[in-house]
């Protein structure tokens, strides 16, 4: 078995998040529906970016990206793999996990499609109006996953938006196949229910082909998996299919399911949620370092809790304080 390099390494689609604030009227003159997350073209992406101030604040970002940070900010070793072009928004994709620690090497895409981009217009009353071009995140095949870096990770993470484009879905499976060749261990996150609902029965192979062994999902997601409304039939199913699934649940926790037997705690009391983007994906940070160290189920899952509990207490889907000092504050194992 190769040497382990690093706890967790995360494979997803790498996103410039650039949020600015806007005046009054802005949404309504571009054509936007306040609050509504917006896919665009090229041409819209470059129009839009024109007219954003250089006051923006511009942070890379991607479901897996998000997590992949927040195993670094709790002290682990992370790394990344996902598609950004040769521009401007790549080297600023690129900087910014170089500056927080995150290992990334993944080679450009050049002559093609612009760096994805998330731009989000905040209201003056704080609605987020998003518009996403996803570019050359869709780019990335197998000839982007490195069997060295696969094989030296405790545990590969990838994302379920990874099974859109018929390349990455390649990629994802590649993956896998090179981290159980060295004996480790393979997580992925339903993404979302939409998601769920177009790749339902190609997730569950992955899962019941063992292809996957560990999966994430939130309550909505797992019940859209088993097609139920009935949360306690899901975990029954899931627990059949999978060796391990974490389930987050918001204001009431997180659950495990780890053959057959169901862990659960409460969620980390806050004052009030400000932003739920990126909760999911720092559970996730938390409780696959936890995993990846050892640690107890239990403390997996609140260590996945208190990682989520602090990104939703602002705007945005990063930490702003250095998780692993908020771990050794609670008394949780680092």
């Amino acid at each position: 078995m190769t040497q382990t390099r690093f706890d967790v390494l995360t494979i997803g689609n790498a996103i410039v998040d650039i949020i600015v604030p806007v005046a009054p009227g802005f949404i309504e003159a571009e054509g936007m529906t306040k609050g509504i997350m917006h896919l665009i073209d090229t041409d819209r992406a470059e129009d839009l970016y024109g007219k954003m101030p250089a006051t923006r604040q511009q942070i890379s970002g991607g479901s897996a990206a998000n997590t992949a940070a927040g195993v670094a900010s709790l002290g682990g070793r992370a790394a990344f793999v996902g598609k950004v072009a040769d521009d401007a928004l790549g080297d600023v994709f690129d900087a910014d996990f170089n500056d927080i620690g995150v290992h990334y090497t993944t080679s450009r895409l050049k002559n093609g499609a612009l760096t994805a981009r998330c731009m989000i217009f905040v209201s003056d009353d704080g609605e987020r109006t998003m518009n996403t071009y996803l570019g050359a995140c869709q780019q990335l095949t197998e000839q982007d996953i490195i069997e060295d870096e696969i094989g030296a990770a405790a545990i590969t993470y990838m994302e379920g938006f990874l099974w859109d484009p018929q390349e990455a879905k390649k990629a994802f499976v590649l993956a896998a196949h090179y981290a159980h060749k060295q004996e480790r261990a393979t997580a992925f996150t339903l993404s979302d229910p939409f998601c769920v609902g177009r790749y339902r029965a190609e997730f569950l192979d992955l899962m019941r082909s063992k292809t996957i062994d560990y999966v994430f999902a939130n309550v909505h997601e797992l019940k859209s998996l088993y097609e139920t409304d009935d949360l306690g039939e899901a975990v029954r199913q899931v627990a059949k299919d999978t060796e391990m699934a974490a389930i987050t649940m918001g204001a009431e926790g997180a659950m495990v399911v780890h053959n057959g037997e169901v862990t659960s705690v409460p969620a980390f009391p806050i004052d009030h949620v400000v932003d739920a983007t990126g909760a999911g994906d720092l559970f996730a940070a938390g409780f696959l370092l936890a995993t990846a160290r050892g640690q107890s189920l239990e403390s997996a899952l609140q260590t996945g809790c208190l990682a989520a509990s602090e990104v939703i207490s602002h705007i945005g889907a990063r930490p702003l304080v250095a998780l692993d000092g908020l771990v050794e504050k609670h008394g949780l194992a680092g």
